[in-house]
Order: C-alpha cells, then structure tokens, then sequence
C-alpha cells in the first residue's frame, strides 16, 4: 500500500491535536479537583527559557494548519493567540481540526516535490519539497510542542499517561 501525503499528513496531525484537546481536559478536571485556577497550567513551563504551556499549544495550532495550508498552496488564516485559559485553548484547537477537516486529498497529493518556502527565525526561511517538509519540519515540530505541552501538565500532577498522549487506536 502506498501512503499519500494527504493520508501522511491530515490524520497524523488531526489526531495529535484531538489528543492535545483530550490531555487539556484532564489538566481542568486536575485543576478542579484539587482546588486551584486551572490558569495555572496555561502559563507554566518546564523551565524558565521554555515557552509556557499556552505557548506550546498555540504553536502546534500554527504548525499543523499552516503545514497542510502549505502543502495545498494556500495560507492559512492567522489566529490571535491570546489564550488565557484551559478552555480558549482547547477552542483553538477545535478551531485548527475543524480547518485540517476542510482540505480534501486532492488539494494535498501531488505536492511531494513543490517547493515549500517557510519563515523560520527572524529574516530567515528554508525551502524544501512537500515530503521533507512534512516529514521532517512539520511533524517532528508538531509531535515535539504537543509533547511538551503534555509534559508541563504532568509535570504540575496532571495524571496523565502514554495513552492519553497517543489516544485510542
């Protein structure tokens, strides 16, 4: 079977962030038992040059819509990032699913080799064709800031585990 870069990239990207909804709801439900202002969690980082949780969720947002906008040739629209709460974020990422739901297969296949031109930094940007962009920018990136905002969860007692991460089969 050979995989296309649309079934690459929308349901590996969908499912991290249905699964990053699903770890940020278990942080409210942790803040709520335990008493405290879940806004806690939103501004709390694994160490003080690291972004916070926030942070962390906004920029998977970003990464996952901007990654599949690209690969279709298009933009994706910005959002505001001023989420303060638990439940901005968690409408965000609702907001970034819903928009990866509204590409189909044939706006994404048949960018393997387009040329892909990202910012990256201030002033810079790096060009590469559609499977390297996804394979090695996209997803690396993706997986890397929804496991870090897992990790500043359990880091502040959120009980959360592997399969919170990885979600149901």
């Amino acid at each position: 079977m050979d995989l296309t870069l649309y079934q690459a990239c929308v349901p590996p990207l969908r499912r991290a962030l249905t699964n990053l909804i699903h770890v940020l709801e278990k942080g409210q439900a942790h803040a709520q038992v335990q008493g405290f202002d879940s806004t806690v969690l939103v501004t709390s980082r694994l160490y003080p040059d690291m972004f916070p949780l926030a942070r962390q969720v906004q920029i998977a947002s970003d990464l996952a819509r901007r990654g599949v906008a690209r690969l279709a040739g298009l933009e994706a629209p910005p959002m505001a990032d001023n989420e303060a709460t638990l439940e901005a974020l968690i409408e965000r990422l609702q907001q970034s699913i819903a928009y990866l739901d509204s590409f189909n297969a044939e706006q994404i296949d048949g960018a393997e080799e387009r040329p892909i031109t990202v910012p990256i930094g201030r002033n810079e940007t790096i060009t590469m064709a559609g499977w390297p962009f996804l394979s090695a920018f996209v997803l690396p990136n993706v997986y890397f800031h929804t496991t870090t905002a897992y990790a500043i969860l359990r880091h502040n007692g959120v009980v959360i585990g592997k399969r919170d991460f990885l979600g149901a089969p």
